[in-house]
């Protein structure tokens, strides 16, 4: 049996930077430990140096390549204490399997030190580079003759016995990895036998949990039927043949084929069959001379009964298909191969099955799991041109040439600002830019990055360059100088050259290119492979069914329908339920996971009518996916370990208002396996480190966004079944940038409600100012003297204050997932016209006297805006005119009383003002005058500019 290829994981331990001195010298003498899979190397100790530089290249050997992935690099920093004492710890860097490369896409990446407990004192990086090589075993060697064998002397039985430790060795690690596996799986058990149900209990599902991952749904019995294929007495017979499945009214066939083999799984749900008995016929379609009609001729049926059907319980192996004998009155020898069985949706059969209640044989109703491309940054660096060809002759020494460089990739395409070349009585000039130009690339890269360089003023190009993009250089942070390269400017046939281009391109791996809306951000890790950390989390989502879902359109013209189906959106990953056909209370109960990296990130579900297949062949072109409504959950609203079983009502925003479509039934479990992880999750920047260090504009983040949403919509439309552009926009909320009359009052009472609590509080002050409560106002007096008198107990008052009150309210804390407010959302408050304005396109397609009135209506609201605005730069503006003597009176005044004041406080002592202030402002009303106070009086005499402005 030949043996397959050693992996070996390569460990380049380069450098490290900025490490925590420890040995009380200022230094640190580190030394680096690198374990994987049982497997521990170790650097050479570099003396009193807090920028180490090792250069090591540690190997291991990768003992199962299937389950590399899930394995774990942990490199840990000591520092090297001599004369016996214990080492102390620098830091350490983890590093999942999924994110090693293979050899050849290795590049050096820098770790931050991670702490070991909350309370260490690390920081520092260190470099690494991770690659795996694949090596192709040794031959083995010449079998020797039984005649030829060598006596066995001391010299050759070192061979033998170290075949005998090789076969222990592999044995060791299979056995190991059995106990992997298995401690895994038990530790599993033990998490999921220790989730609380909380407030709602989940009978249906405790029998089987810890034996199957549909432990959030209910379990639903199949009537599993694998057809394989047919044989016929007359075997020379090339006519096609299909199957058909016949229970009750329920029927499927399958496709028609001249070889008899199909080999398809068929799944009925056994609680909606009206029938005890399952019949299974093959038909042949056979086309007569001088007839254009096909005929079907039956070759037999078989029949089952439904009560002796076997039920599989796991771990039971599929059941094996066998020949059965078709009854018929001109049966001759004719025989199907099949295997029925019943089993709930957690057999495997399951998802490659056709299932009854989704239309049989229709591709477009099938579940799927769909993966969002890989995206990246492609940043272009635009330095200069040389020796360009702008023509010769008069017309080109009279004008001043107006150049510009335009990259495109794919259907992206951005401008660099225009150079002006001055006038030139040669052909060549020199122009510089130094812009940078960034773009989206998706994975599978646009084949080339095209440069054109333009002359404005008559409207040519001088000549263009092509980059291939999969040549292009990938970096994961800002430290690595990239290397500037010059390219070959072509022109057309008659020009092969025209000049050169001096670039600097690169994939930055160290962002996160963000493609859905802020508000629902799923992912933020960053792109490249090797800066990907270990999940903190499992996200488990059992999408259990929905109930009184609303008709979206008519069969057969008579009646209303709905064929829904349901999108779950977390990260890159996308799943899709199969579509359940003409119900209005289906019930899916498909379970899915997820990996969950960040918990303060949104779990988007969505619910649609499928409008993309065919009914019939009559049906006509394929029409689109309609809304049935969305949810969001935010994972940081959720108790780890506990499960969340809720209803959550289904709304769509249409043209004529809101509209309640249904409501959909979801079991939610957020597993948590380290709380450690989860503290430092919380602790740790919401985005990669380039987001920080080299920041992208407001408006290019935008731009940038909005790209990568259209990229994630087009990959997502190649895939079979697609997942449809509305459906995809739907699901990132690709139009929250638009124009809506009701997400700006929904925002600005978003703000009113942030700041209630300040004016509850600022009524509360006032209210003790006045002497409305005179115990609470004498009371307020005595905390003012005890503040004053014991300035040290002002902190530690308020946060044990904040302490009993945040433990108080933790008995009426949320204990269900809230979904979307319409309330909140405003969709209630608003008129039709405005609905109509934020359904209508862009550009607009109203008529002009209805662009008319909403204009007029925005310039209102823009101008309370503009009032609003104005007094709030006037304040500013009063504020610093004290300070240039715009308004020299009343600086004077201003410099006279800064002066006393100095003096007042050299003689009077801070508690005494302090105290006294107090006491003056909490005076009673009776000692207060109902005009405005000196101060305020002051303050509000001083100019802006407000009287500057035309």
């Amino acid at each position: 049996m030949a043996e397959t290829c050693t992996r070996k994981l390569i460990v380049e331990v380069c450098n490290a930077r900025n490490l925590m001195p420890k040995d009380g010298q200022g230094t640190a003498s580190a030394f680096a430990t690198v374990d994987f899979d049982g497997q521990r190397r170790r650097t050479k100790t570099k003396l009193k140096d807090l920028n180490p530089e090792w250069d090591e290249k540690l190997k291991f050997l990768v003992h199962d390549t299937d389950s590399m992935a899930a394995e774990t690099l942990e490199i840990s920093l000591y520092n090297d204490k001599k004369t016996g004492k214990r080492s102390t710890f620098l830091g350490k860097v983890r590093i999942i399997g999924s994110a090693f490369v293979k050899s050849g896409g290795e590049t050096l990446v820098y770790y931050p030190l991670e702490k070991r407990s909350v309370f260490s004192q690390i920081k520092g990086e260190l470099g690494l580079k991770v690659y795996y090589i694949d090596e192709d075993p040794p031959a083995p060697p010449a079998e020797q003759k039984p005649e030829e064998k060598a006596p066995e002397t001391e010299e050759n039985k070192p061979a033998e016995e170290l075949l005998q430790l090789r076969w222990r060795i592999r044995r060791w690690a299979r056995v190991k990895r059995s106990h992997r596996k298995k401690k895994r799986k038990k530790a599993e058990i033990v998490k999921r036998s220790e989730v609380t149900i909380g407030d709602l209990e989940l009978r249906s599902l405790s029998s089987d949990r810890g034996r199957s991952a549909y432990d959030l749904v209910d379990r639903m019995p199949f009537l599993y039927v694998r057809v394989v294929k047919a044989k016929t007495g007359n075997n020379e017979s090339k006519s096609p043949v299909y199957a058909k499945l016949m229970i009750g009214t329920h029927s499927i066939k399958t496709k028609s084929q001249s070889d008899k083999d199909w080999d398809k799984v068929f799944a009925f749900d056994k609680e909606g069959l009206n029938s005890t008995s399952l019949e299974v016929s093959v038909w042949t379609e056979e086309k007569k001379e001088n007839e254009e009609a096909t005929h079907e001729c039956s070759l037999g049926t078989v029949s089952f009964d439904l009560q002796e059907v076997p039920k599989r319980v796991p771990p039971d192996s599929p059941l094996a298909p066998q020949w059965y004998a078709l009854e018929s009155e001109n049966s001759a020898g004719n025989e199907v191969m099949l295997a029925v069985w019943i089993r709930t949706q957690a057999d495997e059969a399951f998802q490659e099955a056709w299932q009854s209640d989704s239309g049989g044989l229709l591709p477009e109703t099938r579940a799927k799991v769909y993966l969002s491309p890989r995206l990246w940054y492609l940043r272009l660096t635009v330095i200069q041109t040389q020796d360009l060809h702008l023509g010769s002759g008069p017309e080109a020494k009279a004008r001043n040439p107006e150049l510009y460089v335009k990259a495109q990739l794919g259907a992206q395409l951005f401008k660099t600002g225009r150079t002006s070349v001055g006038s030139t009585s040669a052909s060549s000039a020199n122009p510089t830019w130094n812009e940078d130009l960034v773009f989206v690339a998706a994975e599978p890269f646009e084949p080339f990055l095209t440069m054109t360089v333009e002359d404005v003023t008559n409207g040519q190009s001088v000549g263009h360059a092509k980059i291939h993009v999969a040549s292009i250089e990938r970096r994961t942070d800002d430290r690595a100088e990239l290397k500037s390269r010059w390219f070959n400017l072509v022109g057309d046939e008659t020009k092969p050259y025209t000049g050169r281009i001096h670039v600097r391109v690169c994939l930055e791996g160290g962002y996160h290119v963000l493609d859905e809306a802020a508000h629902v951000t799923s992912d933020v890790r960053a792109a490249a492979k090797q800066l990907a950390k270990a999940p903190i989390r499992l996200l488990e989502v059992g999408i259990r069914g929905a109930t009184n879902l609303l008709p979206v359109k008519t069969k057969d013209g008579t009646r209303g329908t709905t064929d829904a189906y349901v999108v779950a959106k977390y990260g890159p990953k996308w799943v899709r339920t199969r579509t359940i056909l003409d119900r209005f209370n289906p019930r899916w109960n498909e379970q899915y996971t997820w990996d969950v990296y960040d918990p303060c990130t949104v779990l988007t579900i969505g619910v649609f009518d499928n409008g993309r297949y065919k009914h019939d062949e009559a049906a006509g072109k394929q029409g689109k996916d309609v809304r049935v409504g969305k949810v969001r959950i935010c994972l940081s609203t959720l108790d780890t370990n506990r499960v969340y079983l809720n209803q959550y009502s289904l709304m769509v925003l249409l043209p004529s208002g809101a509209k309640k479509m249904g409501e959909i039934e979801i079991a939610v479990r957020f597993s948590c396996s380290s709380w450690l992880s989860l503290i430092q999750a919380y602790t740790s920047p919401m985005l990669p480190r380039m987001h920080y260090v080299k920041p992208l504009g407001p408006t290019q983040q935008d731009i940038l966004r909005h790209t990568a949403m259209r990229l994630v919509t087009a990959r997502l439309t190649r895939f079979e079944p697609l997942l449809g552009q509305e459906v995809v926009q739907f699901m990132l909320d690709s139009d929250t940038h638009m124009w809506s009359m009701r997400r700006s009052k929904a925002n600005w009472f978003r703000v009113v409600g942030c700041l209630t609590r300040v004016a509850t509080l600022a009524r509360w002050t006032e209210g003790i100012r006045t002497w409305v409560h005179p115990p609470t106002s004498i009371l307020m007096h005595v905390l003012l003297i005890a503040v004053v008198l014991f300035p040290h107990l002002v902190l530690p008052t308020i946060f044990m204050y904040a302490f009993l009150i945040l433990a108080f309210k933790f008995r009426y804390r949320q204990r269900v997932s809230l979904n979307m407010d319409s309330r909140l959302s405003y969709v209630d408050m608003v008129g039709l016209d405005e609905l109509d304005e934020e359904f209508d396109g862009f550009p607009t397609t109203r008529s002009q006297d209805v662009v008319r009135i909403r204009y007029d209506r925005l310039r209102a609201l823009a101008g309370r805006a503009q009032t609003l605005l104005g007094d709030f730069a006037s304040n500013g503006e009063r504020l610093e005119a004290l300070w240039n003597w715009r308004d020299p009176m009343a600086t004077g005044i201003f410099v006279v009383f800064c002066l006393v004041a100095s003096l007042v406080f050299y003689v009077v002592p801070f508690k005494m003002f302090v105290l006294g202030s107090g006491f003056y402002h909490l005076r009673h009303p009776r000692f207060r005058d109902d005009m405005p106070s000196v101060p305020v009086s002051f303050f509000r005499r001083r100019p802006s500019f407000s009287d500057q402005i035309l």
